[in-house]
Protein backbone atom coordinates (compact mmCIF):
# COMPACT_ATOMS: atom_id res chain seq x y z
CA UNK A 1 0.00 0.00 0.00
CA UNK A 2 1.47 3.25 -0.80
CA UNK A 3 2.19 6.00 1.92
CA UNK A 4 0.81 8.61 -0.41
CA UNK A 5 -1.81 9.55 -2.50
CA UNK A 6 -2.20 12.27 -5.21
CA UNK A 7 -4.53 15.01 -5.53
CA UNK A 8 -5.60 13.18 -9.23
CA UNK A 9 -8.38 11.88 -7.13
CA UNK A 10 -9.75 14.84 -6.54
CA UNK A 11 -11.52 14.87 -9.90
CA UNK A 12 -14.92 15.34 -7.85
CA UNK A 13 -14.40 19.11 -6.76
CA UNK A 14 -17.56 21.01 -4.79
CA UNK A 15 -17.65 24.74 -5.39
CA UNK A 16 -20.24 24.99 -2.44
CA UNK A 17 -18.63 26.63 0.90
CA UNK A 18 -17.84 24.63 3.51
CA UNK A 19 -19.56 23.85 6.47
CA UNK A 20 -19.66 26.41 9.22
CA UNK A 21 -16.46 26.60 11.48
CA UNK A 22 -14.10 24.45 9.19
CA UNK A 23 -10.68 26.07 8.45
CA UNK A 24 -8.59 26.77 5.38
CA UNK A 25 -6.35 24.60 6.67
CA UNK A 26 -8.77 21.59 7.92
CA UNK A 27 -10.32 21.71 4.18
CA UNK A 28 -6.54 21.52 3.15
CA UNK A 29 -6.31 18.80 4.72
CA UNK A 30 -9.27 16.68 4.02
CA UNK A 31 -8.38 17.71 -0.13
CA UNK A 32 -4.75 16.74 0.25
CA UNK A 33 -4.96 13.72 2.57
CA UNK A 34 -8.58 12.32 3.17
CA UNK A 35 -10.73 12.70 -0.08
CA UNK A 36 -7.98 10.86 -2.42
CA UNK A 37 -8.21 7.93 -0.30
CA UNK A 38 -12.07 8.02 -0.04
CA UNK A 39 -12.27 8.27 -3.84
CA UNK A 40 -9.74 5.46 -4.92
CA UNK A 41 -10.35 3.11 -1.95
CA UNK A 42 -13.81 3.82 -0.78
CA UNK A 43 -15.94 4.83 -3.48
CA UNK A 44 -16.37 2.17 -6.05
CA UNK A 45 -18.24 0.03 -3.12
CA UNK A 46 -19.80 2.96 -1.26
CA UNK A 47 -21.37 5.38 -3.24
CA UNK A 48 -24.67 7.43 -3.84
CA UNK A 49 -25.39 6.51 -7.90
CA UNK A 50 -24.66 2.52 -7.34
CA UNK A 51 -23.30 0.28 -4.83
CA UNK A 52 -24.19 1.23 -0.87
CA UNK A 53 -22.59 -2.02 0.58
CA UNK A 54 -24.07 -1.58 4.50
CA UNK A 55 -26.16 1.09 3.52
CA UNK A 56 -22.99 3.24 3.42
CA UNK A 57 -22.47 5.91 1.66
CA UNK A 58 -18.99 7.99 1.38
CA UNK A 59 -18.94 10.03 -1.56
CA UNK A 60 -20.46 13.21 0.35
CA UNK A 61 -20.31 14.63 3.87
CA UNK A 62 -23.89 13.32 4.88
CA UNK A 63 -23.40 10.43 3.74
CA UNK A 64 -20.60 9.66 6.41
CA UNK A 65 -22.68 11.55 8.95
CA UNK A 66 -25.77 9.38 8.79
CA UNK A 67 -23.69 6.56 8.40
CA UNK A 68 -25.14 2.62 7.41
CA UNK A 69 -26.94 -0.08 8.80
CA UNK A 70 -24.02 0.21 11.92
CA UNK A 71 -24.65 3.71 12.79
CA UNK A 72 -22.76 7.01 11.64
CA UNK A 73 -19.23 6.46 10.00
CA UNK A 74 -17.82 9.12 11.78
CA UNK A 75 -18.37 11.18 14.98
CA UNK A 76 -16.76 14.66 14.21
CA UNK A 77 -14.19 15.39 16.96
CA UNK A 78 -14.44 12.09 18.53
CA UNK A 79 -11.64 9.69 16.55
CA UNK A 80 -12.14 6.83 19.18
CA UNK A 81 -16.41 6.97 18.53
CA UNK A 82 -15.77 6.86 14.50
CA UNK A 83 -16.35 3.58 12.83
CA UNK A 84 -14.87 4.08 10.04
CA UNK A 85 -11.35 4.91 11.98
CA UNK A 86 -12.37 1.62 13.44
CA UNK A 87 -12.50 -0.31 10.04
CA UNK A 88 -9.67 1.19 8.09
CA UNK A 89 -7.66 -0.12 11.65
CA UNK A 90 -9.04 -3.49 11.36
CA UNK A 91 -10.51 -3.37 14.79
CA UNK A 92 -13.89 -4.08 13.96
CA UNK A 93 -14.69 -7.68 13.95
CA UNK A 94 -15.64 -9.26 10.58
CA UNK A 95 -15.31 -5.38 8.77
CA UNK A 96 -11.73 -4.39 7.85
CA UNK A 97 -11.51 -1.66 5.30
CA UNK A 98 -10.58 -1.54 2.33
CA UNK A 99 -12.12 -4.90 1.52
CA UNK A 100 -9.93 -6.32 -1.48
CA UNK A 101 -6.64 -4.30 -0.79
CA UNK A 102 -4.05 -4.03 1.56
CA UNK A 103 -4.47 -2.40 5.21
CA UNK A 104 -4.05 1.48 4.92
CA UNK A 105 -0.33 2.19 5.75
CA UNK A 106 0.13 3.85 9.28
CA UNK A 107 0.45 7.44 8.01
CA UNK A 108 -2.67 6.99 6.02
CA UNK A 109 -4.69 6.01 9.18
CA UNK A 110 -3.40 9.26 11.67
CA UNK A 111 -4.45 11.48 8.50
CA UNK A 112 -8.34 9.85 8.81
CA UNK A 113 -7.87 10.17 13.10
CA UNK A 114 -6.59 13.66 12.63
CA UNK A 115 -9.09 14.70 10.37
CA UNK A 116 -11.61 13.74 12.44
CA UNK A 117 -10.36 15.22 15.30
CA UNK A 118 -10.56 18.41 13.57
CA UNK A 119 -14.06 18.43 13.42
CA UNK A 120 -14.26 16.60 10.20
CA UNK A 121 -14.43 19.53 7.47
CA UNK A 122 -15.79 18.44 4.50
CA UNK A 123 -17.04 20.67 1.54
CA UNK A 124 -19.17 17.57 -0.30
CA UNK A 125 -21.83 19.49 0.36
CA UNK A 126 -23.86 17.39 -2.49
CA UNK A 127 -23.38 14.09 -3.48
CA UNK A 128 -21.56 13.59 -7.02
CA UNK A 129 -23.73 12.92 -9.74
CA UNK A 130 -22.68 10.06 -12.60
CA UNK A 131 -20.02 12.09 -14.65
CA UNK A 132 -18.51 13.09 -12.02
CA UNK A 133 -18.39 9.68 -10.32
CA UNK A 134 -17.23 7.81 -13.38
CA UNK A 135 -14.57 10.23 -13.16
CA UNK A 136 -13.39 9.37 -9.72
CA UNK A 137 -13.67 6.16 -9.86
CA UNK A 138 -11.82 5.97 -13.97
CA UNK A 139 -8.77 4.23 -14.06
CA UNK A 140 -6.70 7.39 -15.74
CA UNK A 141 -7.82 8.96 -11.94
CA UNK A 142 -6.54 5.61 -10.59
CA UNK A 143 -3.51 5.32 -12.51
CA UNK A 144 -2.62 9.39 -11.99
CA UNK A 145 -3.10 9.04 -8.46
CA UNK A 146 -0.71 5.48 -8.06
CA UNK A 147 2.00 7.79 -10.31
CA UNK A 148 2.17 10.33 -7.32
CA UNK A 149 3.82 7.56 -4.89
CA UNK A 150 6.63 7.98 -3.36
CA UNK A 151 8.21 5.24 -4.68
CA UNK A 152 8.19 6.38 -8.48
CA UNK A 153 9.56 9.83 -7.80
CA UNK A 154 12.86 10.64 -9.03
CA UNK A 155 16.30 10.22 -6.51
CA UNK A 156 17.06 13.43 -5.05
CA UNK A 157 20.23 14.24 -3.37
CA UNK A 158 20.44 14.80 0.26
CA UNK A 159 23.50 15.88 2.37
CA UNK A 160 24.03 13.88 5.02
CA UNK A 161 23.86 14.72 8.73
CA UNK A 162 26.77 16.58 10.41
CA UNK A 163 29.47 14.54 12.57
CA UNK A 164 32.07 11.61 12.54
CA UNK A 165 32.08 8.46 10.41
CA UNK A 166 30.91 8.43 6.98
CA UNK A 167 27.58 9.70 5.21
CA UNK A 168 25.87 6.26 5.60
CA UNK A 169 26.62 6.13 9.45
CA UNK A 170 25.98 9.28 9.70
CA UNK A 171 22.35 8.66 8.20
CA UNK A 172 21.66 5.82 10.05
CA UNK A 173 22.58 7.52 13.28
CA UNK A 174 20.63 10.13 13.50
CA UNK A 175 17.74 7.74 12.85
CA UNK A 176 18.59 5.62 15.46
CA UNK A 177 18.76 8.90 17.83
CA UNK A 178 15.83 9.79 16.91
CA UNK A 179 13.98 6.36 17.74
CA UNK A 180 15.88 6.02 20.78
CA UNK A 181 18.38 3.26 19.75
CA UNK A 182 21.74 3.44 20.50
CA UNK A 183 24.78 2.24 17.56
CA UNK A 184 26.53 -0.79 18.24
CA UNK A 185 30.03 -0.54 18.89
CA UNK A 186 33.02 -0.95 16.24
CA UNK A 187 33.69 -4.32 15.08
CA UNK A 188 37.30 -5.28 15.79
CA UNK A 189 39.47 -5.75 13.32
CA UNK A 190 39.12 -9.63 12.76
CA UNK A 191 35.52 -9.61 12.82
CA UNK A 192 35.33 -6.55 10.07
CA UNK A 193 37.74 -8.80 7.65
CA UNK A 194 35.63 -11.58 8.44
CA UNK A 195 32.49 -9.56 7.08
CA UNK A 196 34.36 -7.80 4.38
CA UNK A 197 35.64 -11.05 2.94
CA UNK A 198 31.85 -12.42 3.28
CA UNK A 199 30.23 -9.79 1.59
CA UNK A 200 32.53 -9.27 -1.26
CA UNK A 201 33.46 -12.28 -2.24
CA UNK A 202 31.05 -14.53 -0.04
CA UNK A 203 34.26 -16.83 1.08
CA UNK A 204 35.94 -16.49 4.66
CA UNK A 205 39.58 -15.12 4.77
CA UNK A 206 42.46 -17.60 5.42
CA UNK A 207 44.39 -17.86 8.47
CA UNK A 208 47.61 -15.94 6.67
CA UNK A 209 45.13 -13.41 5.19
CA UNK A 210 43.45 -12.44 8.92
CA UNK A 211 47.46 -12.49 10.77
CA UNK A 212 48.62 -10.16 7.28
CA UNK A 213 45.61 -7.74 8.74
CA UNK A 214 45.75 -7.67 12.40
CA UNK A 215 49.97 -7.01 11.84
CA UNK A 216 49.15 -4.44 9.17
CA UNK A 217 49.14 -1.18 11.43
CA UNK A 218 48.98 1.25 8.87
CA UNK A 219 45.89 3.09 8.19
CA UNK A 220 45.54 2.53 4.65
CA UNK A 221 45.25 -1.56 5.70
CA UNK A 222 41.64 -2.09 5.36
CA UNK A 223 41.22 0.11 2.08
CA UNK A 224 43.56 -1.82 0.65
CA UNK A 225 41.90 -5.22 1.60
CA UNK A 226 38.81 -3.97 0.25
CA UNK A 227 40.60 -2.38 -3.40
CA UNK A 228 42.09 -6.06 -3.36
CA UNK A 229 39.26 -7.84 -2.44
CA UNK A 230 37.06 -6.03 -5.37
CA UNK A 231 39.84 -7.05 -8.01
CA UNK A 232 39.04 -10.30 -7.28
CA UNK A 233 37.61 -12.50 -9.99
CA UNK A 234 36.04 -13.64 -6.75
CA UNK A 235 33.77 -10.60 -6.22
CA UNK A 236 32.33 -10.85 -9.94
CA UNK A 237 31.44 -14.34 -8.64
CA UNK A 238 29.52 -13.37 -5.44
CA UNK A 239 28.00 -10.65 -6.69
CA UNK A 240 26.74 -11.89 -10.19
CA UNK A 241 24.30 -14.83 -8.70
CA UNK A 242 22.20 -11.80 -7.41
CA UNK A 243 21.58 -10.81 -10.83
CA UNK A 244 21.45 -14.08 -11.91
CA UNK A 245 18.53 -14.84 -9.25
CA UNK A 246 16.87 -11.60 -10.45
CA UNK A 247 16.65 -13.20 -14.15
CA UNK A 248 15.65 -16.93 -12.86
CA UNK A 249 19.24 -18.28 -14.92
CA UNK A 250 18.25 -21.97 -15.40
CA UNK A 251 20.61 -24.19 -17.38
CA UNK A 252 17.68 -26.54 -18.70
CA UNK A 253 13.61 -25.65 -19.34
CA UNK A 254 12.18 -27.67 -17.01
CA UNK A 255 8.73 -28.86 -17.36
CA UNK A 256 8.81 -32.38 -19.08
CA UNK A 257 11.85 -33.99 -20.09
CA UNK A 258 13.75 -30.28 -19.17
CA UNK A 259 15.40 -30.41 -22.14
CA UNK A 260 18.50 -28.46 -21.72
CA UNK A 261 19.20 -24.64 -23.07
CA UNK A 262 22.05 -24.52 -25.02
CA UNK A 263 25.11 -22.75 -24.02
CA UNK A 264 23.44 -21.20 -21.43
CA UNK A 265 26.98 -21.23 -18.90
CA UNK A 266 27.51 -18.53 -21.31
CA UNK A 267 25.41 -16.00 -19.90
CA UNK A 268 26.52 -17.02 -16.74
CA UNK A 269 30.22 -16.18 -17.68
CA UNK A 270 29.19 -12.77 -19.05
CA UNK A 271 27.50 -11.80 -16.16
CA UNK A 272 30.55 -12.09 -14.03
CA UNK A 273 32.68 -11.01 -16.69
CA UNK A 274 30.27 -7.51 -16.49
CA UNK A 275 30.44 -7.16 -12.78
CA UNK A 276 34.53 -7.64 -12.99
CA UNK A 277 34.31 -5.13 -15.36
CA UNK A 278 32.25 -2.14 -13.13
CA UNK A 279 29.76 -2.27 -16.85
CA UNK A 280 27.25 0.30 -15.33
CA UNK A 281 23.43 -0.99 -14.61
CA UNK A 282 22.13 1.29 -17.05
CA UNK A 283 24.57 -0.62 -19.46
CA UNK A 284 23.49 -4.07 -18.57
CA UNK A 285 20.11 -3.23 -18.67
CA UNK A 286 20.00 -1.68 -22.17
CA UNK A 287 22.05 -5.28 -22.91
CA UNK A 288 19.64 -7.53 -21.63
CA UNK A 289 16.78 -6.28 -23.80
CA UNK A 290 18.35 -5.11 -26.71
CA UNK A 291 22.10 -6.30 -26.99
CA UNK A 292 21.97 -7.82 -30.25
CA UNK A 293 20.29 -4.46 -31.57
CA UNK A 294 22.75 -2.55 -29.77
CA UNK A 295 24.94 -0.05 -32.64
CA UNK A 296 27.52 0.35 -30.23
CA UNK A 297 27.95 -2.72 -28.47
CA UNK A 298 30.87 -3.68 -25.93
CA UNK A 299 34.01 -5.61 -27.47
CA UNK A 300 36.03 -8.39 -25.57
CA UNK A 301 39.27 -7.90 -27.70
CA UNK A 302 40.77 -10.82 -25.58
CA UNK A 303 38.08 -13.37 -25.99
CA UNK A 304 37.37 -11.93 -29.52
CA UNK A 305 33.58 -11.62 -29.04
CA UNK A 306 31.18 -9.09 -29.15
CA UNK A 307 29.72 -9.18 -25.07
CA UNK A 308 26.13 -7.70 -25.67
CA UNK A 309 25.02 -9.47 -27.67
CA UNK A 310 24.82 -12.36 -24.96
CA UNK A 311 23.05 -9.90 -22.66
CA UNK A 312 19.33 -10.96 -24.23
CA UNK A 313 20.63 -14.78 -23.35
CA UNK A 314 18.10 -14.36 -20.16
CA UNK A 315 15.06 -13.80 -22.20
CA UNK A 316 15.48 -17.89 -23.61
CA UNK A 317 15.46 -19.16 -19.65
CA UNK A 318 12.05 -19.74 -19.63
CA UNK A 319 9.59 -22.80 -18.99
CA UNK A 320 9.06 -25.09 -22.34
CA UNK A 321 7.99 -28.81 -22.70
CA UNK A 322 8.94 -31.18 -25.60
CA UNK A 323 5.48 -31.20 -27.15
CA UNK A 324 3.08 -28.85 -25.36
CA UNK A 325 -0.75 -29.79 -26.45
CA UNK A 326 -1.62 -26.30 -27.47
CA UNK A 327 1.06 -24.57 -29.16
CA UNK A 328 -0.66 -21.53 -28.90
CA UNK A 329 -1.11 -21.73 -25.19
CA UNK A 330 2.66 -22.72 -24.79
CA UNK A 331 3.30 -19.00 -26.25
CA UNK A 332 1.06 -17.24 -23.61
CA UNK A 333 2.57 -19.04 -20.69
CA UNK A 334 6.28 -18.44 -21.28
CA UNK A 335 5.76 -14.78 -22.75
CA UNK A 336 4.03 -14.40 -19.57
CA UNK A 337 6.94 -15.61 -18.03
CA UNK A 338 9.35 -13.60 -19.79
CA UNK A 339 7.16 -10.44 -18.86
CA UNK A 340 7.13 -11.26 -15.57
CA UNK A 341 10.70 -12.14 -14.99
CA UNK A 342 11.79 -8.54 -17.05
CA UNK A 343 9.35 -6.22 -15.17
CA UNK A 344 10.23 -7.62 -11.71
CA UNK A 345 14.16 -7.74 -12.18
CA UNK A 346 14.14 -3.96 -13.73
CA UNK A 347 11.11 -2.60 -12.42
CA UNK A 348 10.21 -4.09 -9.02
CA UNK A 349 6.55 -4.19 -10.30
CA UNK A 350 4.63 -7.25 -10.83
CA UNK A 351 3.45 -6.00 -14.17
CA UNK A 352 2.33 -9.87 -14.86
CA UNK A 353 -0.20 -9.03 -12.50
CA UNK A 354 -2.09 -6.87 -15.43
CA UNK A 355 -2.64 -9.87 -17.68
CA UNK A 356 -6.55 -10.38 -16.91
CA UNK A 357 -7.33 -6.46 -15.36
CA UNK A 358 -5.71 -3.65 -14.44
CA UNK A 359 -3.38 -3.95 -12.02
CA UNK A 360 -5.11 -4.04 -8.44
CA UNK A 361 -2.04 -1.93 -6.52
CA UNK A 362 0.28 -0.44 -9.27
CA UNK A 363 -0.09 2.13 -12.21
CA UNK A 364 -0.13 -0.76 -14.66
CA UNK A 365 -3.28 -1.18 -17.12
CA UNK A 366 -4.01 -4.51 -19.12
CA UNK A 367 -3.40 -1.85 -22.27
CA UNK A 368 0.21 -1.92 -20.87
CA UNK A 369 0.80 -5.71 -20.14
CA UNK A 370 0.11 -6.40 -23.79
CA UNK A 371 1.94 -3.91 -25.09
CA UNK A 372 4.68 -5.53 -23.45
CA UNK A 373 3.72 -8.88 -24.54
CA UNK A 374 3.74 -7.68 -28.41
CA UNK A 375 7.24 -7.55 -28.08
CA UNK A 376 8.09 -10.44 -26.56
CA UNK A 377 5.77 -12.91 -28.58
CA UNK A 378 6.80 -11.12 -31.70
CA UNK A 379 10.56 -12.11 -30.81
CA UNK A 380 12.05 -15.96 -31.48
CA UNK A 381 15.09 -17.48 -29.73
CA UNK A 382 17.63 -17.90 -32.11
CA UNK A 383 21.74 -19.22 -31.83
CA UNK A 384 23.63 -15.90 -33.01
CA UNK A 385 27.05 -15.46 -33.34
CA UNK A 386 28.69 -13.99 -31.04
CA UNK A 387 32.48 -13.40 -32.17
CA UNK A 388 33.58 -10.34 -32.44
CA UNK A 389 32.98 -8.23 -36.00
CA UNK A 390 36.96 -8.56 -36.88
CA UNK A 391 36.32 -12.40 -36.37
CA UNK A 392 33.16 -12.17 -38.26
CA UNK A 393 34.99 -9.92 -41.46
CA UNK A 394 38.34 -12.00 -41.12
CA UNK A 395 37.40 -14.02 -44.13
CA UNK A 396 34.67 -12.25 -45.53
CA UNK A 397 36.71 -10.98 -48.88
CA UNK A 398 37.62 -14.72 -49.32
CA UNK A 399 34.43 -16.37 -48.87
CA UNK A 400 32.98 -13.12 -51.51
CA UNK A 401 35.94 -14.56 -54.21
CA UNK A 402 34.49 -18.01 -53.78
CA UNK A 403 31.29 -17.15 -53.86
CA UNK A 404 31.25 -15.35 -56.97
CA UNK A 405 33.32 -18.50 -58.50
CA UNK A 406 30.85 -20.75 -57.12
CA UNK A 407 27.80 -19.09 -58.91
CA UNK A 408 30.08 -18.97 -62.49
CA UNK A 409 30.42 -22.53 -62.53
CA UNK A 410 26.82 -22.87 -61.50
CA UNK A 411 25.50 -20.86 -64.24
CA UNK A 412 27.75 -22.60 -66.57
CA UNK A 413 26.60 -26.12 -65.63
CA UNK A 414 22.74 -25.30 -65.51
CA UNK A 415 23.45 -23.46 -69.15
CA UNK A 416 25.23 -26.69 -70.52
CA UNK A 417 22.20 -28.41 -69.17
CA UNK A 418 19.88 -26.08 -70.13
CA UNK A 419 20.16 -26.74 -74.58
CA UNK A 420 19.99 -30.62 -74.02
CA UNK A 421 16.69 -30.46 -72.17
CA UNK A 422 14.85 -30.63 -74.78
CA UNK A 423 16.27 -33.47 -76.35
CA UNK A 424 15.95 -35.72 -72.79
Amino acid sequence: MATRHSLAFSAILVSAAPAGGTTPEGIEWFESRIRPVLAQECYECHNSEGKRKGGLVLDHRQGLLDGGDSGAAIVPGDPAGSLLLQSIRHELKGTKMPRNGAKLDAETVAAFEKWIAMGAPDPRDDPPDRKELEAALSWEAVRDGRAGWWSFQPILAADPPSGDGNPVDRFLGERLRKSGVAMVAPADRRTLLRRTYFTLVGLPPTPDDVAAFLADEDDSAYARVVDRLLASPAFGERWARQWLDWVRYAESHGSEGDPAIPHAYRYRDYVIRAFNADVPYDQLVRESLAGDLLPAPRINAELGINESMLGPGQIRMTQHGFAPTDALDELVRFTDNQIDTVTKAFLGLTVSCARCHNHKFDPISQSDYYALFGIFASSRPALVAVDSPEKIDAHRDALDSVKREIREVVARGWLEQARSVGAR
